[in-house]
């Protein structure tokens, strides 16, 4: 049974792992300015009994992520669901998706929905981490003909400003491109940048995965003119990063209500340490999702990939006993 939207008046060996029509796209491609959707770069794994349609995982990443995040879900994800297919897609300017503005929360969840067109899915399980799951969201509230189950990753849609670390991990990265050519010749040349502002360092592994180091084989005409750049258009990110902090529509506090909700299965995991589910934005998810059910992990904000065979549980478990 799916969902509507109610508005109010006013690895097992036999399971086949492709990335299908993945395309590459880099800043060298140039920016396009559209409101059209754009098509996603995805990673899918198809059971053996060919199902790629039918109740599917869709797995959306967060902010500076990819698809490549989730590699490792991918297959776990199978053996624990065998008969449905999983996919993990790369959101606009980001992974091997196109560059493209505006890089909002409409336009985002209108690719999704465009992905899930293309490839006629049905019953479509979709989660989301961070912005990812603010994209998911979005989708549930705008396009929710198709969507079955909804799983959210420590975020809710609530209106806010990004914390100004993420202003600085841009502005760090920025810097990376610009150092004179040949001064970057590995990663460990560029955490040193990323270093004296950040202590974390798995954090600054996650930023520099979106790291392009010009190959040390090429010759030196071939790579005269390339230094090293990041995959992810930092312009554009850090001129939409206020609508990063946005959602397309707003919790009335006045009045408690929302111009719009998603009845269907919803899924939310907060890390325990990290701020982004809080009891203060927890009424405005329950106003726009009322099903939602609330678990916890001993995490900060990237619960799944610190506690990865705990999230993996709850998201399973939540699928089976929903199905």
């Amino acid at each position: 049974m799916l969902f509507r939207l109610c508005h109010r008046a006013p690895h097992p060996q036999n399971l086949l792992l492709t990335s299908l029509r993945t395309q590459n796209f880099s800043t060298r491609h140039g920016r396009n300015l559209s409101h059209e959707p754009v098509k996603l770069a995805y990673t899918a794994v198809i059971p053996e009994n060919g199902n790629t349609t039918e109740k599917p995982l869709v797995i959306l990443h967060g902010l500076f992520g990819s698809k490549r995040n989730w590699g490792s879900f991918l297959k776990a994800f199978s053996r624990d669901m065998p008969d449905r297919p999983i996919y993990a897609l790369d959101l606009r300017n980001h992974g091997t998706s196109p560059h493209t503005t505006p890089m909002t929360y409409e336009a985002m969840a209108k690719d999704v929905h465009h992905f899930v067109e293309e490839k006629n899915l049905q019953e479509v399980q979709l989660l989301g981490h961070s912005m990812g799951g603010k994209v998911a969201m979005a989708y549930a509230l705008s396009s929710p003909e198709k969507l079955s189950r909804l799983i959210i990753a420590d975020i809710t849609p609530s209106i806010g400003q990004l914390s100004d670390e993420f202003l600085q991990y841009i502005s760090l990265m920025k810097k990376i491109e610009d150092m004179p050519q040949g001064a970057i010749k590995t990663r460990s040349d560029a955490d040193k940048i990323l270093s004296s502002h950040e202590s974390d360092m798995s954090v600054r592994q996650f930023l520099l995965t979106n790291l392009h180091i010009p190959s040390a084989s090429r010759t030196a005409s071939q790579s005269s003119d390339e230094r090293v750049k990041f995959i992810v258009p930092l312009d554009t990110l850090s001129q939409f990063i206020s609508e990063l902090g946005s959602f397309p529509y707003e919790y009335n506090a006045a009045t408690g209500t929302v111009p719009v909700r998603w009845e269907g299965p919803t899924l939310a995991v907060k890390g325990t340490k990290s701020p982004f589910i809080n009891h203060k934005n927890i009424p405005i998810m329950r106003s726009f999702f009322p099903n939602v059910q609330i678990e916890e992990l001993d995490t900060g904000h990237w619960v799944h990939a610190e506690r990865p065979t705990d999230f993996r549980k709850l998201v399973v478990e939540f699928l089976s006993r929903s199905s």
